[in-house]
């Protein structure tokens, strides 16, 4: 990364930005979340067994 001298900044300059309302036409802010968690756990017919889980979580967010 390169610093700046002072005259290079002062050359800089700044331009507003639109009106947020100007810069789209649609109002309307619509995601579609769809959320998914499983796990699976089985200790069938196993005395002093343990049974191990793993989960897993899915997230897809449409926007």
């Amino acid at each position: 990364m390169t610093k700046l001298t002072a005259e290079e900044l002062a050359a800089e300059t700044v331009e507003l930005l639109p009106d947020r309302d100007t810069l789209s036409t649609n109002y309307f802010n619509w995601a579609g979340i769809d959320a998914s968690n499983s796990s699976l756990a089985l200790n069938l017919l196993a005395v002093h067994s343990t049974a191990l889980s793993n989960a897993t979580q899915t997230i897809l967010v449409l926007q």
